[in-house]
């Protein structure tokens, strides 16, 4: 630092630091740097002054007031997690809790007269008492099974459900094995395209769905995909009506499904029914069903069963040569693929629902 450097600085800090050596005005009038510092306020707090201030604090809540905050606190934000925990409950169980086909049926109730009477008209049906009366059926309300939260944003048990459209969830007939299907539903008026006249599209999404549900049961993980679907419609669909969905599986071969069906008005017994619409579709199940949510369950029921009849299997398995051994583990590989599965493992499959 040069010696002015120095010299100004000495002066900075003596101004600073020892007010009686200020320095008066220059000269020409002008205020230095050592009177712009000295005009700056200097205060100066003790440690006594610094402790003094505790006395001013405000004094202690009593333990009454204390406890009475503490529990207004707890409340308050235990009402708020109950009043969010509810519905996330509700997700959780509709996930993880399936009703079964007998639950399904005690599931609905009618929200006012029109659909009681539409509703006790479908049950108590020759039509519908004749198929409760037969073993190889069981009787359900397949949309009641779809949770309620998901409802809102599915078509069949949501979007066409209610007042005016399907008044109530159809009741549903399924034979053992995936044969045969069969369905009974009311369609109202507010699924007309022409006046009066149901809507050719929702015709065809009764039979997609009801195709699918025919043959579901026999697919090896209970699920599939709609790979063709062709459709003759027969007659106009007038609005109002009871329709019934009879389907059968005509071809089951391993993840392929046939099925044919149609769609016809519900009569009583002696009249002759009107064919609305007929239906030939192919369902495939998916390469990765096996680990889908449906695949899950059957695992978890007839898991013990299967592993009865795999025992059967895979001894076989276990003879596998090791790697180093390329020849007989070439010859161990065709006599696997040439080995025919326990006609008992897929038998015990099917017959899980």
């Amino acid at each position: 630092m040069s010696l002015a450097g120095r010299l100004m600085t000495r002066q900075v800090a003596a101004g600073l630091f020892c007010p009686s050596k200020r320095l008066l005005p220059s000269v020409s009038g002008k205020t230095t740097i050592q009177q712009k510092f000295a005009r700056l306020p200097r205060t100066f707090t003790t440690t006594a002054q610094l402790f003094s201030t505790q006395a001013n604090l405000p004094p202690p809540k009593s333990l009454l007031s204390r406890t009475l905050g503490f529990f207004s606190i707890a409340i308050l934000f235990t009402s708020i997690g109950v009043y969010m925990g509810v519905p996330s409950a509700e997700v959780v169980n509709g996930l993880l809790h399936h009703p079964t086909d007998q639950e399904t049926l005690t599931m609905y109730v009618p929200d006012d007269e029109t659909e009681r009477k539409i509703n006790d008209f479908i049950r108590d049906h020759p039509v519908s008492v004749d198929l409760r009366s037969r073993p190889e059926f069981s009787e359900s309300r397949p949309h009641m099974k779809v949770p309620a939260f998901f409802k809102p944003h599915n078509l069949t048990a949501g979007t066409l459900m209610g007042p005016g459209k399907v008044a109530v969830p159809p009741f549903a007939w399924t034979e053992k094995g995936g044969k045969s299907f069969v369905a009974i539903s009311y369609l109202g008026g507010d699924l007309c395209g022409h006046p009066g006249i149901i809507h050719g599209g929702m015709l065809a999404t009764m039979l997609d769905e009801g195709l699918a549900r025919c043959c579901f049961p026999a697919l090896p993980n209970k699920i599939g995909v709609t790979a063709n679907l062709n459709i003759n419609y027969r007659a106009p669909a007038p609005a109002g009506v009871f329709v019934v969905l009879r389907a059968k599986t005509t071809k089951a071969e391993g993840r392929k499904a046939w099925v044919e069906g149609h769609i016809e008005t519900l009569v009583g017994e002696g009249e002759k029914p009107v064919i609305l619409a007929e239906a030939t579709a192919l369902f495939i199940e998916p390469k990765h069903a096996a680990v889908s949510p449906p695949a899950k369950r059957l695992n978890a029921q007839g898991l013990t069963k299967i592993n009865r009849k795999w025992q059967e299997y895979i001894p076989f398995h276990q003879t596998r040569p090791r790697q180093k051994d390329p020849r007989r583990r070439q010859i161990w590989k065709q006599q696997l693929n040439g080995r025919a599965i326990p006609s008992g493992l897929i038998q015990s499959v099917k017959e899980l629902s």
